[in-house]
């Protein structure tokens, strides 16, 4: 994820304090579901890291992260169920037992 951050060594402008620990403050909020205002202390002022997003909203290093960590598109492996066919015993039909001779009502009654 480093080659797309803003605020590393070589960029314009000042670098960046810590970009794990601003990615770490995002998710806490995105888990949690607060306001920026209910970040512990130890992640720094809230102000300055919701300002530090919207730099890089504005900037599209979101969309740029997005990007990155997204999923190949595998729409080419999907199969359809109308052409595979699953066993018998996977639906869970239960296995016919050995053939167990039952004595018919003939032999039975004589």
């Amino acid at each position: 994820m480093a080659p797309h951050l803003a605020g590393k060594a070589g960029d314009v402008g000042r670098t960046g304090a810590d970009n794990r620990l601003f990615l770490n403050a995002v998710f806490w909020l995105a888990r949690h579901g607060c306001a920026w205002r209910g970040l512990p202390a130890h992640f720094g002022k809230h102000d300055t890291l919701r300002k530090r997003s919207r730099r890089w909203a504005h900037k599209g290093i979101w969309q740029r992260l997005f990007e990155a960590v997204q999923e190949p598109d595998l729409d080419w492996v999907m199969l359809d169920s109308t052409v595979v066919r699953a066993h018998a015993q996977a639906a869970g039909s239960r296995k016919k037992a050995a053939s167990a001779t039952k004595p018919s009502a003939a032999a039975a009654a004589g």
